[in-house]
């Protein structure tokens, strides 16, 4: 009987914990973000008072996915919803989301976006052709203005949850700290080697190199295809000209891809934007691998 007892104990405690932990759960404010550095950003400054969802799937770029019906009605429920701004996850203008809940995380610096006058299209997984015309969207990719959309993140989650204002604060100040830290690493590396030009193997760098005059010449190839002849040829001739010896690459490319290059003269370089979850890691995790890289190779003679 003692024992009969002991183990009532004993599961009566246990069912009271799951039932505790489902009520801090449906407690929590729900808060939904479009891409990953700002549930980075919602997840180091808001930690366990918020229930951060990024419901892109693995994969894809969040710019150009198109959630679900069931998703979008996801995002309209929440308590607050973390856009990119600048032009991001075009889906968000085609829909209806409750104003006072969004928030644009690029909005204080508005004026000094990049617009982009391309129109060449391509596609790359499952989101169909797009181009990248409109406004540079990789914002966060020039850390200050990631900085400043962290401090968006902050402002909103401390107006959701006021009791919670000084853990909040303090969670976001640590989180700029690593943000200006990686700025003024990057900030000195264009007086290593002035004038020294770089590929960009797709139109995404735009704010790493207006942030830090970088000259970076950007075309529009992906990691996992075959660019063709053509595209070579037109490489060749652009890196001869500039007297370019490096690329950076969104995702480590093909192998084909890089021993082409090196018979080139041209050297590949990851230098991913994190637009999505990593397998491994964090944003700060491969922000850092990325800059480790760069610094490698402006401190490096060719």
């Amino acid at each position: 009987m003692e024992t009969l007892n002991r183990h009532c104990t004993i599961l009566t405690g246990i069912l009271i914990l799951l039932l505790s932990t489902t009520a801090l759960e449906e407690s929590r404010p729900i808060v939904m973000a479009v891409n990953y550095p700002l549930a980075y950003f919602g997840e180091r400054i808001g930690g366990d008072l918020v229930n951060l969802v990024f419901p892109a799937p693995a994969g894809v770029d969040p710019a150009f996915w198109m959630p679900e019906k069931t998703i979008i009605g996801d995002f309209q429920r929440a308590d607050l919803i973390l856009l990119n701004g600048a032009g991001y996850a075009k889906w968000t203008k085609k829909t209806s989301l409750p104003m006072l809940r969004t928030v644009d995380t690029s909005k204080s610096f508005k004026d000094n976006l990049i617009s982009i006058d391309t129109e060449v299209t391509h596609s790359h997984g499952p989101g169909g052709d797009h181009s990248h015309s409109g406004t540079a969207f990789t914002t966060w990719l020039d850390f200050s203005l990631a900085a400043r959309q962290a401090e968006a993140v902050y402002q909103a989650l401390a107006r959701l949850l006021p009791a919670h204002e000084a853990e909040l604060s303090a969670n976001f100040a640590r989180l700029e700290s690593d943000l200006l830290d990686l700025d003024s690493r990057v900030s000195r590396l264009s007086e290593l080697r002035p004038g020294m030009v770089l590929l960009g193997s797709h139109p995404v760098y735009q704010y790493l190199a207006r942030g830090y005059d970088l000259d970076i010449r950007m075309v529009m190839w992906e990691p996992d295809e075959d660019p063709g002849e053509a595209q070579y040829d037109y490489l060749q001739k652009m890196a001869e000209d500039l007297q370019a010896s490096w690329m950076l690459w969104e995702a480590s490319p093909r192998p084909e891809s890089i021993a082409r290059l090196e018979e080139m003269g041209i050297r590949s370089l990851v230098y991913s934007p994190c637009f999505n979850r990593p397998e491994e890691g964090d944003f700060l995790t491969i922000m850092t691998q990325n800059v480790d890289r760069l610094e490698a190779v402006f401190n490096r003679a060719n």
